[in-house]
């Protein structure tokens, strides 16, 4: 037990140390607030705008919020991944630099090399992505801010449990990486094309039917509308209490992807949560088989 803590200690340090992992990990976040500043909020607030009645009008300050509130849904929906992914190269950068095999001579054990791995990907993800919580709180905090103490307890729930998904799904596909080059090409991949096939860059319902039906196999999609459900619960009822009707709010609920559907029936969010921690329990499964498997080779 004493060894796996020095190791977990150990590749905590040198993520953090390690300044382009560091800055790798951090670089979705600041594009999305690049993305934000420049067009994003404009297209947040359109597609709000252009969902109301036009004999409705909503005060400057709840239109804020919801567009920050938004932001913060889409930053952290995609951030807690590509964090983990990018935490997570460390060990492929072990197997790069030949340090993996220095360890494989000593007396550490195989097993015990995986669970420091996995656990320092999960506590330097945890790191990073609740200080992006924070950080999105207090913006939300500055634009508009119609959160409850529920609504945030909920929301850490949902990133908790993105950060298990994340660190698991890394942990099994860099498994499979023994090169920088390959580290780049999935850093890229995961960096660029995660946000949009979770719809978090953009919503679902602005994507063919085609692609729509496919997204909605995948877990991140539900990761990201039950972000979405925390974050906006509270703005939404503002809507209502200034008069936007209930059937218009389950309309602008389908669009912003609170509402999901799979094949035309509506996914409840219990249903969301179980569709998360049965895909969290999968990969670290495979995970674990993976490590036996090459053990016994």
């Amino acid at each position: 037990m004493s060894t796996c803590i020095k190791l977990i200690k150990r590749n905590v340090k040198l993520f953090f140390k390690d300044k382009g992992m560091l800055f790798t990990s951090l670089i979705t976040p600041i594009i999305l607030l690049v993305l934000y500043a420049t067009f994003l909020a404009n297209v947040y607030e359109q597609s709000l705008t252009e969902n109301l009645p036009n004999s409705i009008q909503l005060s400057k300050n709840v239109i804020d919020g919801f567009v920050a509130s938004q932001l913060m849904s889409s930053l952290l929906a995609v951030s807690c991944v590509t964090v983990a992914f990018s935490s997570n190269f460390l060990m492929v950068q072990d197997k790069v630099n030949g340090t993996i095999k220095d360890f494989k001579t000593s007396p550490v054990k195989s097993s015990i090399l995986s669970i420091s791995y996995y656990i320092a990907t999960l506590i330097s993800t945890f790191i990073i992505s609740i200080l992006a919580m924070c950080a999105c709180l207090g913006y939300v905090y500055i634009k508009g801010w119609y959160m409850s103490s529920s609504d945030v307890i909920m929301l850490f729930i949902d990133v908790v449990l993105l950060i298990l998904f994340g660190t698991a799904l890394s942990s099994v596909i860099n498994f499979f990486l023994t090169t920088q080059g390959q580290i780049t090409a999935v850093g890229t991949m995961v960096g660029a094309g995660y946000g949009f096939i979770c719809g978090a860059y953009m919503p679902i319902s602005s994507f063919s039917e085609g692609l729509q039906k496919v997204i909605m196999f995948l877990p991140g999609t539900y990761a990201t509308s039950l972000i979405r459900n925390h974050s906006l619960r509270g703005v939404l009822d503002e809507f209502n209490s200034q008069g936007i009707p209930k059937m218009i709010l389950t309309s602008m609920k389908d669009v912003f992807d609170c509402n999901l559907y799979f094949f035309d029936k509506k996914v409840e969010m219990t249903t969301m949560y179980l569709i998360l921690c049965i895909t969290i329990i999968l990969l670290l499964a495979i995970y674990i088989l993976l490590n036996k498997f090459k053990k016994a080779n």
